[in-house]
């Protein structure tokens, strides 16, 4: 494996939304999907016996109920379901039912532990933890913006209490999910009860660091536009490709061109699969005009004489004239 220079291409986003019972995590969610997606259609998975489906007021969506159980692959469905529908935003709301609610990873966790017969709970998660990573690679390689929302709770720390022991201090919230979850998206942003203000517990778009702001369709818009930044991913491939081709045209040997693919991996994983296909074929093909082009030429077939109009023909007449 070798490395290929760094280029940030235009992405789908990926938004989690945290916080308490009444800090407007769906009303925020909705707003942002306004201005992330205008005239364009917006799907909610809403977990909340029917609550996500009050705020119609605010936007043009659609909405799924999903009720108990929350495993991971009813929501792997609806996010399915929603990329091929074609929307343009989905909404979890919330997904901290995946983890914590009936029929989630902690769910299964304590049936797996209960059904085991040496009931560990700590080898129960070899079980479990597939489940619960398929629905993270389902978010991460869904084809539209998600926005997901998760309830938060009080996080602690063990700290020494000086006296050769430790003691809980209250270290913030966390949310209500696999420790760790937060970091497989984008952007983080922590919402307060009062007034709904948000601050970004994590950016990588790097537009809301140090700010304190109520979300709202103009927020969305500000996310858009630094996604759409980006290079297009299937333009950057193609040009890549046609670089990459115009390259292998000039090899002339089947053992220089099988060590420029191993030596130019780097820049081959960086295309997309259907180029990826096209560059080996075109290698393929140059592969066999090279292998051609060492076969040894068959002799020239010997000149077989014409019946007329050489005049051997006419000093040797053929032997039935000539009897």
């Amino acid at each position: 494996m070798s490395f290929h220079k760094a280029i940030r291409k235009q992405v789908k986003l990926r938004l989690a939304l945290c916080g308490p019972s009444g800090s407007g995590k769906t009303y925020s969610a909705l707003l942002i999907a306004q201005g992330l997606a205008p005239d364009r259609r917006i799907a909610l998975i809403d977990t909340e016996r029917g609550s996500g489906e009050l705020y119609s007021h605010l936007a043009d969506y659609d909405a799924a109920t999903l009720a108990p159980p929350f495993t991971p692959e009813r929501y792997i469905k609806l996010i399915r379901d929603a990329e091929q529908a074609g929307y343009a935003v989905l909404i979890i709301d919330s997904l901290s039912h995946a983890w914590t609610g009936e029929g989630g990873v902690l769910d299964m966790h304590d049936k797996a532990t209960l059904a085991s017969r040496s009931g560990n709970s700590f080898m129960s998660w070899r079980e479990v933890t597939p489940h619960h990573n398929a629905l993270v690679d389902a978010i991460i390689g869904a084809n539209l913006h998600v926005i997901a929302t998760m309830r938060t709770k009080t996080a602690y720390d063990l700290v020494d209490d000086g006296k050769g022991g430790k003691k809980p201090i209250k270290v913030g919230l966390a949310p209500v999910q696999r420790e760790g979850m937060e970091y497989e998206f984008t952007v983080v942003m922590d919402l307060s009860v009062d007034n709904h203000i948000a601050t970004a517990a994590k950016d990588r778009t790097s537009l809301f660091d140090s700010r304190h702001f109520a979300p709202s369709p103009d927020t969305g818009v500000a996310l858009r536009e630094w996604l759409d930044s980006g290079v297009d991913p299937m333009a950057a491939s193609q040009t890549l490709l046609d670089a990459l081709k115009a390259v292998v045209a000039e090899i002339d040997s089947v053992t220089d061109l099988e060590n420029w693919w191993r030596a130019h991996q780097g820049e081959i994983s960086a295309l997309m699969a259907v180029d990826l296909e096209r560059l080996k074929l075109h290698c393929a093909i140059r592969k066999t005009t090279l292998l051609d082009a060492l076969k040894p030429k068959p002799d020239s077939p010997p000149k077989v004489r014409g019946k007329k109009g050489n005049g051997e023909d006419r000093a040797h007449p053929p032997l039935e004239s000539a009897a």
